[in-house]
């Protein structure tokens, strides 16, 4: 072994602590906005009669503050600390480092001041206007130098797979955000899209479905495949099936955009196209939530013991769930019933809570204790507790959202013997009110863990250093 080998490397662990405590804060603050909007559906009295309340105006900053603030910071700090600790070396640039942290701030505090005031592209993931956009692209090329430069000075020779899902996400993401916001701009604030009609809408949905693809599905595999085996004490159950569901996903998953737009005016071989890959998807998708579930194979009796270890198991069986029901809703005959419903509601809440939030909590819960020198979290009994109220959460949510959807197809497609229709819009709306009240509460156990989360994080970040034994589970909550 070589000199150089056997130093212990210094990391930026920085960079990693305040990305790690702005997801909590940032999972806060959109989970309540979520809760806030949800309730607006069954008491639109909510809104207060005020335009920057209203549902309109608070569903995109909602989306933006889970998807970018809460999802985008649980990325940086993962991927900033899985690169350096498998790569045995130092990020490429602290500076680089902190403007990816800043500048991403700052385009969360931009999102919050804009959304409200209705200044938006309507663009579905890609609300912001151009300036913002401007600014996302700077800071996710300082994030794509940094990331591959500390991957080019590496230590090891190997390069681990996690860092695979994570370069794919942090490239591919870099270049659909640019390709799909090229715009002609008007004023400060207002901007049109380079693109027209079909291609507009194609654009959109290449770039929509591939935030889902790569920014929602590749990163947060990277962040499976190093946690899980991290947490559960084992080796990735199958090395080689992981590097099959790498080149298979990011294969298939750019092709499947234009099931979003069946029964438009999108060419019809274009749809067909993208209900195809999309069900193709289901496969390398299946592989990679068995690879991550067989990796417990010797572990699974800590799963009684370990609430961290059942958020990040948990989070794979709604992967596997979410991944099979995508590529069904993509079939044209399928979509006839699900589409605008709420049906699309309740996957996409599968995926985002089920999957996304759980891997990025239990990842955090298991990233805490070490970027502050504790041995354990203050509470273990408080990371079960806010595992049975995300769990609790995510299934009255998503349940609801079933029933709710599949009520409002049936009845937008029931007819009268004479051809018309059988039910008004409003009857639809009047049939879901139960549903929307039960998801409002699924949405309430879902904010509650996040608090319990930030003071559980509170009490172990502010403990004195090494204060807090491996044995937490016996301190009172």
């Amino acid at each position: 072994m070589s000199e150089i080998s056997q130093e212990k490397p210094v990391y930026n662990y920085k960079v990693v602590r305040q990305f790690t405590i702005m997801t909590i804060v940032w999972g806060i603050v959109g989970m309540s906005l979520g809760a806030f909007i949800a309730a607006q559906l069954f008491a639109p009295v909510l809104n207060f009669d005020l335009p920057w309340l209203t549902f309109s105006r608070l569903r995109p900053l909602h989306t933006n503050s889970v998807i970018f603030a809460f999802g985008g910071c649980a990325l940086f700090a993962t991927s900033y600390y899985v690169v350096q600790r498998t790569s045995q070396v130092r990020l490429f640039s602290d500076k680089l480092a902190a403007f990816t942290f800043w500048g991403w701030q700052a385009v969360i505090v931009s999102a919050i001041i804009t959304l409200p005031l209705g200044l938006t592209t309507s663009k579905e993931y890609a609300e912001l206007e151009w300036p913002i956009d401007i600014l996302i692209a700077l800071v996710w090329l300082a994030y794509c130098i940094n990331f591959f430069g500390t991957m080019i000075i590496r230590r090891v020779s190997h390069i681990y797979v996690a860092n695979w899902f994570f370069g794919a996400f942090i490239l591919t993401v870099l270049i659909l955000h640019i390709g799909n916001s090229m715009a002609i701009p008007v004023s400060f604030g207002k901007s049109y899209s380079l693109y027209a009609g079909a291609v507009d809408a194609m654009m959109q949905w290449w770039y929509g479905h591939n935030a889902v693809g790569f920014f929602l599905t590749a990163g947060f595999l990277g962040m499976m495949y190093y946690f899980v085996p991290k947490q559960a004490g084992r080796p990735v159950y199958s090395y080689r099936l992981s590097i099959v569901h790498f080149w298979a996903l990011i294969s298939l998953y750019i092709w499947a955009g234009p099931h979003h737009l069946h029964y438009t005016a999108l060419p019809d071989w274009t749809q067909s196209l993208g209900m195809v890959m999309s069900i193709i998807l289901f496969v390398p998708s299946w592989g990679g939530m068995i690879n991550g579930i067989m990796t417990l194979s010797g572990a699974w009796h800590k799963l009684r013991t370990d609430p961290v270890l059942r958020f990040l198991v948990v989070s794979l069986t709604f992967y596997g769930m979410s991944t099979f029901e995508g590529p069904m809703m993509a079939i044209k005959t399928v979509n006839a019933l699900s589409h605008y419903t709420d049906w699309t509601i309740g996957h996409v809440h599968s995926g985002a809570l089920g999957w996304v939030a759980m891997i990025s909590i239990g990842s955090v819960y298991h990233l805490i204790p070490i970027l502050f020198g504790q041995r354990a979290m203050y509470s273990v009994r408080l990371i079960n507790v806010h595992f049975w109220l995300a769990t609790i959460g995510v299934v009255l949510y998503i349940v609801a959202m079933w029933f709710s959807g599949v009520l409002q197809g049936l009845m937008w497609r029931a007819v009268n013997a004479d051809g018309t229709l059988t039910y008004s819009f409003v009857e639809s709306l009047e049939a879901s009110k139960p549903f929307y009240v039960v998801r409002f509460i699924g949405g309430c156990f879902v904010v509650v863990g996040m608090l319990v989360m930030a003071y559980n994080t509170w009490k172990t970040v502010r403990a004195p250093k090494g204060s807090i034994a491996a044995d937490a589970a016996t301190q009172p909550a």
